[in-house]
């Protein structure tokens, strides 16, 4: 018996100013009902009046970090998703702020898999899901040394 995603009919909240990435997001996670914002304001008016399972966020562009200190605000899970911004220092002010995970858009397809994977779990088990899961990338990205600036950072020590 295969067992159903814990994304299955959950409502997702997707926030970029890029709408294509609204629509691949819609494409990935086609077990969900989507809805997506292009712009802060109209993210705020939305969480204002709505409770979603998760929110997807960018950071440049959407003031994705102050959404993501919202959404902390209203018990929203949240996975940060960017291209421009994908540095140590706004991962470590994800984690800092409450972020569920960090995920550059390059590995968008890789999304639905990792949050399969964490959506039942802890914030830290998630980030140790993600730093497992794109550690290479993360070195590839940041150089070896990254991990060093985050220790101790969160809730948790980075996984040597």
């Amino acid at each position: 018996m295969v067992k159903e995603s814990p994304l299955k009919d959950k409502v997702v909240l997707a926030v970029d100013d890029e709408p294509d990435v609204i629509e691949t997001l819609r494409d990935e996670l086609d077990i969900c009902k989507v809805v997506g914002k292009t712009s802060y304001e109209d993210a705020v008016k939305y969480i204002e009046k709505n409770t979603p399972d998760l929110a997807i966020l960018d950071i440049m562009g959407v003031n994705g970090l102050e959404l993501l200190k919202l959404c902390a605000e209203n018990n929203i899970p949240a996975v940060m998703l960017t291209a421009n911004a994908f540095t140590v220092e706004t991962l470590k002010k994800s984690i800092d702020l409450g972020a569920k995970a960090f995920f550059p858009k390059e590995k968008i397809g890789e999304l639905r898999g990792f949050l399969e994977q964490v959506m039942d779990k802890s914030k830290k088990q998630a980030w140790e899901q993600l730093f497992e899961r794109l550690g290479e990338f993360f070195n590839a990205t940041f150089g070896s040394d990254w991990k060093k600036d985050l220790i101790e950072t969160g809730p948790f020590i980075v996984p040597e």
